[in-house]
Protein backbone atom coordinates (compact mmCIF):
# COMPACT_ATOMS: atom_id res chain seq x y z
CA UNK A 1 0.00 0.00 0.00
CA UNK A 2 1.30 3.22 -0.74
CA UNK A 3 0.63 5.17 2.91
CA UNK A 4 0.48 2.94 6.39
CA UNK A 5 -3.30 1.23 6.51
CA UNK A 6 -4.75 -0.17 9.82
CA UNK A 7 -6.67 -3.65 9.86
CA UNK A 8 -10.01 -3.59 11.57
CA UNK A 9 -11.92 -7.31 11.89
CA UNK A 10 -15.34 -6.93 10.77
CA UNK A 11 -17.00 -9.93 11.82
CA UNK A 12 -15.66 -14.08 11.87
CA UNK A 13 -16.72 -16.47 9.12
CA UNK A 14 -17.40 -20.02 8.83
CA UNK A 15 -15.32 -21.89 5.76
CA UNK A 16 -17.22 -25.39 5.42
CA UNK A 17 -15.96 -28.73 3.96
CA UNK A 18 -19.69 -29.16 1.90
CA UNK A 19 -20.44 -32.49 0.49
CA UNK A 20 -22.77 -34.83 -1.84
CA UNK A 21 -23.25 -38.22 -0.47
CA UNK A 22 -26.63 -40.20 -0.54
CA UNK A 23 -27.68 -41.31 2.80
CA UNK A 24 -24.97 -39.48 4.82
CA UNK A 25 -26.45 -36.85 6.45
CA UNK A 26 -23.92 -36.08 9.88
CA UNK A 27 -20.55 -36.87 8.52
CA UNK A 28 -17.14 -36.38 10.47
CA UNK A 29 -14.07 -35.27 9.18
CA UNK A 30 -10.41 -34.80 10.78
CA UNK A 31 -8.07 -31.84 9.36
CA UNK A 32 -5.98 -34.62 8.69
CA UNK A 33 -8.37 -36.80 6.55
CA UNK A 34 -9.66 -33.24 4.87
CA UNK A 35 -5.62 -32.83 3.54
CA UNK A 36 -5.68 -36.04 2.42
CA UNK A 37 -8.52 -35.69 0.32
CA UNK A 38 -7.44 -32.54 -1.42
CA UNK A 39 -3.90 -34.09 -1.60
CA UNK A 40 -5.38 -37.29 -3.59
CA UNK A 41 -4.15 -39.84 -1.14
CA UNK A 42 -8.05 -40.64 0.25
CA UNK A 43 -9.98 -41.46 -3.04
CA UNK A 44 -13.03 -43.24 -1.77
CA UNK A 45 -15.51 -42.59 1.11
CA UNK A 46 -15.35 -45.70 2.77
CA UNK A 47 -11.60 -45.72 3.26
CA UNK A 48 -10.44 -46.74 6.02
CA UNK A 49 -9.48 -43.03 7.86
CA UNK A 50 -12.78 -41.76 7.05
CA UNK A 51 -14.98 -44.94 8.63
CA UNK A 52 -13.11 -44.13 11.85
CA UNK A 53 -14.09 -41.11 12.77
CA UNK A 54 -17.81 -42.11 11.43
CA UNK A 55 -18.18 -45.36 13.63
CA UNK A 56 -21.60 -46.79 12.75
CA UNK A 57 -22.27 -44.61 9.95
CA UNK A 58 -22.81 -46.85 6.33
CA UNK A 59 -20.00 -44.91 3.66
CA UNK A 60 -20.10 -45.82 -0.06
CA UNK A 61 -17.52 -46.89 -1.94
CA UNK A 62 -18.06 -43.86 -4.36
CA UNK A 63 -15.39 -42.45 -5.28
CA UNK A 64 -14.64 -38.49 -3.85
CA UNK A 65 -14.66 -35.60 -6.46
CA UNK A 66 -12.80 -32.84 -4.99
CA UNK A 67 -14.05 -29.36 -5.11
CA UNK A 68 -11.89 -26.14 -5.05
CA UNK A 69 -11.48 -22.68 -6.11
CA UNK A 70 -10.62 -21.45 -9.59
CA UNK A 71 -9.87 -17.77 -8.47
CA UNK A 72 -8.23 -16.59 -5.71
CA UNK A 73 -10.29 -15.82 -2.29
CA UNK A 74 -10.35 -15.17 1.07
CA UNK A 75 -12.26 -18.40 1.57
CA UNK A 76 -9.62 -20.50 -0.02
CA UNK A 77 -6.49 -18.67 2.05
CA UNK A 78 -8.43 -20.10 5.29
CA UNK A 79 -8.86 -23.65 4.15
CA UNK A 80 -5.47 -23.65 2.81
CA UNK A 81 -4.29 -21.93 5.93
CA UNK A 82 -5.91 -24.14 8.08
CA UNK A 83 -4.69 -27.59 6.48
CA UNK A 84 -1.25 -26.23 6.55
CA UNK A 85 -1.65 -25.90 10.24
CA UNK A 86 -2.85 -29.75 10.61
CA UNK A 87 -0.91 -31.27 8.13
CA UNK A 88 2.68 -31.12 7.79
CA UNK A 89 2.06 -32.63 4.44
CA UNK A 90 -0.08 -29.86 2.85
CA UNK A 91 2.31 -27.34 4.58
CA UNK A 92 5.32 -29.04 2.50
CA UNK A 93 3.87 -29.77 -0.71
CA UNK A 94 1.16 -26.81 -1.39
CA UNK A 95 1.16 -24.52 1.80
CA UNK A 96 -1.53 -21.94 2.28
CA UNK A 97 -2.76 -18.51 0.58
CA UNK A 98 -5.46 -16.98 -1.43
CA UNK A 99 -4.63 -19.10 -4.48
CA UNK A 100 -2.67 -22.71 -4.46
CA UNK A 101 -1.53 -25.22 -6.63
CA UNK A 102 -4.13 -27.70 -5.96
CA UNK A 103 -3.17 -31.63 -6.53
CA UNK A 104 -6.25 -32.66 -7.18
CA UNK A 105 -10.07 -31.49 -8.05
CA UNK A 106 -12.64 -29.27 -10.19
CA UNK A 107 -12.75 -25.97 -10.25
CA UNK A 108 -15.55 -23.42 -9.65
CA UNK A 109 -15.70 -19.74 -9.75
CA UNK A 110 -16.43 -18.07 -6.46
CA UNK A 111 -18.17 -19.97 -3.53
CA UNK A 112 -21.37 -19.81 -5.87
CA UNK A 113 -19.24 -21.98 -8.51
CA UNK A 114 -18.08 -24.50 -6.02
CA UNK A 115 -21.31 -25.09 -3.96
CA UNK A 116 -22.22 -25.22 -7.50
CA UNK A 117 -20.23 -27.91 -8.48
CA UNK A 118 -20.70 -29.70 -5.15
CA UNK A 119 -24.56 -29.64 -5.45
CA UNK A 120 -24.63 -31.52 -9.02
CA UNK A 121 -21.70 -33.79 -8.53
CA UNK A 122 -22.64 -36.98 -6.22
CA UNK A 123 -19.75 -38.09 -4.04
CA UNK A 124 -18.49 -34.47 -4.62
CA UNK A 125 -16.86 -32.27 -1.55
CA UNK A 126 -15.61 -29.01 -1.80
CA UNK A 127 -15.19 -25.87 0.42
CA UNK A 128 -17.74 -22.94 1.11
CA UNK A 129 -18.65 -20.07 3.19
CA UNK A 130 -21.66 -21.09 5.29
CA UNK A 131 -23.92 -19.07 3.87
CA UNK A 132 -23.83 -20.36 0.99
CA UNK A 133 -23.65 -24.18 2.27
CA UNK A 134 -27.14 -23.17 3.91
CA UNK A 135 -28.56 -21.39 0.84
CA UNK A 136 -27.98 -23.89 -1.22
CA UNK A 137 -29.16 -26.50 1.22
CA UNK A 138 -25.88 -28.50 1.37
CA UNK A 139 -24.17 -30.86 4.08
CA UNK A 140 -21.67 -30.03 5.76
CA UNK A 141 -19.21 -31.82 7.91
CA UNK A 142 -18.54 -31.44 11.54
CA UNK A 143 -14.75 -30.69 11.86
CA UNK A 144 -12.31 -32.36 14.52
CA UNK A 145 -11.20 -29.58 16.65
CA UNK A 146 -8.07 -28.64 18.27
CA UNK A 147 -9.65 -30.16 21.51
CA UNK A 148 -10.43 -33.34 19.75
CA UNK A 149 -14.29 -32.37 19.53
CA UNK A 150 -16.57 -32.60 16.22
CA UNK A 151 -17.96 -29.80 15.84
CA UNK A 152 -20.60 -28.71 13.07
CA UNK A 153 -20.12 -25.09 11.49
CA UNK A 154 -22.41 -22.00 13.42
CA UNK A 155 -22.02 -18.39 14.30
CA UNK A 156 -21.94 -19.81 17.96
CA UNK A 157 -18.89 -22.04 17.13
CA UNK A 158 -17.39 -19.34 14.90
CA UNK A 159 -17.38 -16.57 17.85
CA UNK A 160 -15.90 -19.27 20.11
CA UNK A 161 -13.24 -19.70 17.99
CA UNK A 162 -12.34 -16.13 18.01
CA UNK A 163 -12.43 -15.74 21.52
CA UNK A 164 -9.95 -18.59 21.63
CA UNK A 165 -7.48 -16.44 20.12
CA UNK A 166 -8.06 -13.55 21.81
CA UNK A 167 -4.44 -13.62 23.30
CA UNK A 168 -2.86 -13.41 19.85
CA UNK A 169 -5.27 -10.99 18.32
CA UNK A 170 -4.62 -8.58 20.73
CA UNK A 171 -0.88 -8.32 19.70
CA UNK A 172 -2.03 -8.41 16.43
CA UNK A 173 -5.57 -8.59 14.71
CA UNK A 174 -4.12 -10.06 11.69
CA UNK A 175 -3.05 -13.62 13.44
CA UNK A 176 -5.27 -16.45 11.81
CA UNK A 177 -7.76 -17.80 14.15
CA UNK A 178 -7.61 -21.45 12.56
CA UNK A 179 -7.12 -24.20 14.35
CA UNK A 180 -8.13 -21.95 17.61
CA UNK A 181 -8.42 -23.35 21.23
CA UNK A 182 -11.38 -24.28 22.86
CA UNK A 183 -14.09 -26.92 23.29
CA UNK A 184 -16.87 -25.74 21.22
CA UNK A 185 -14.66 -23.72 18.64
CA UNK A 186 -14.87 -24.40 14.93
CA UNK A 187 -11.70 -24.81 13.65
CA UNK A 188 -12.00 -23.45 10.07
CA UNK A 189 -13.08 -19.55 10.75
CA UNK A 190 -11.31 -16.15 10.12
CA UNK A 191 -11.75 -12.73 10.17
CA UNK A 192 -13.08 -10.14 6.92
CA UNK A 193 -11.28 -7.18 7.46
CA UNK A 194 -11.41 -3.45 6.24
CA UNK A 195 -8.60 -1.59 5.08
CA UNK A 196 -7.96 1.37 6.10
CA UNK A 197 -5.48 4.55 5.57
CA UNK A 198 -4.28 5.34 9.11
CA UNK A 199 -4.42 9.31 7.65
CA UNK A 200 -7.43 10.42 5.03
CA UNK A 201 -6.66 12.54 2.51
CA UNK A 202 -9.96 14.46 2.66
CA UNK A 203 -10.96 15.45 5.41
CA UNK A 204 -14.82 14.66 5.29
CA UNK A 205 -14.89 11.33 3.81
CA UNK A 206 -12.28 10.58 6.80
CA UNK A 207 -14.50 11.65 9.43
CA UNK A 208 -17.78 9.73 7.66
CA UNK A 209 -15.85 6.66 7.09
CA UNK A 210 -15.04 6.56 11.37
CA UNK A 211 -18.88 6.81 11.56
CA UNK A 212 -19.38 3.99 9.49
CA UNK A 213 -16.80 2.05 11.38
CA UNK A 214 -17.99 3.06 14.83
CA UNK A 215 -21.78 2.06 13.59
CA UNK A 216 -20.05 -0.98 12.12
CA UNK A 217 -18.64 -1.90 15.59
CA UNK A 218 -21.77 -1.31 17.72
CA UNK A 219 -25.18 -1.30 15.69
CA UNK A 220 -23.84 -3.44 12.91
CA UNK A 221 -22.35 -5.84 14.90
CA UNK A 222 -26.11 -6.94 15.56
CA UNK A 223 -26.95 -7.64 12.13
CA UNK A 224 -23.90 -10.26 11.78
CA UNK A 225 -25.70 -13.33 12.62
CA UNK A 226 -29.28 -13.51 10.11
CA UNK A 227 -25.93 -13.31 7.54
CA UNK A 228 -24.65 -16.18 9.22
CA UNK A 229 -21.63 -14.34 10.18
CA UNK A 230 -20.01 -14.43 13.53
CA UNK A 231 -20.30 -11.36 15.94
CA UNK A 232 -16.88 -9.93 17.11
CA UNK A 233 -16.33 -10.79 21.16
CA UNK A 234 -16.42 -7.60 23.07
CA UNK A 235 -13.16 -7.14 24.17
CA UNK A 236 -12.21 -7.44 19.96
CA UNK A 237 -14.95 -4.58 19.61
CA UNK A 238 -13.07 -2.53 22.14
CA UNK A 239 -10.01 -3.27 20.16
CA UNK A 240 -11.32 -1.71 17.09
CA UNK A 241 -12.70 1.25 18.44
CA UNK A 242 -9.34 2.27 19.75
CA UNK A 243 -7.92 1.87 16.52
CA UNK A 244 -10.87 3.88 14.75
CA UNK A 245 -10.58 6.46 17.63
CA UNK A 246 -6.46 6.98 16.40
CA UNK A 247 -7.44 7.38 12.54
CA UNK A 248 -7.02 11.11 11.33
Amino acid sequence: MPAKVVHIPTVAGAVVAVYNLEGVKDLKLSGEALADIFLGKITRWNDPKIAALNAGATLPSTRIAPARRSDGSGTTAIFTGYLATVSPEWKTKVGAGKSVDWPVGQGGKGNDGVAAVVKSSPGSIGYVELAYAKQNDLSYAAIRNKSGQFVKPSVEATTQAAQGALAQIEKDVRTPIVNAAGAGAYPISGFTYILVYQQSKDAAKGEALKKFLSWAMTDGQKMASELDYAPLPASLVELNKKTIASLK
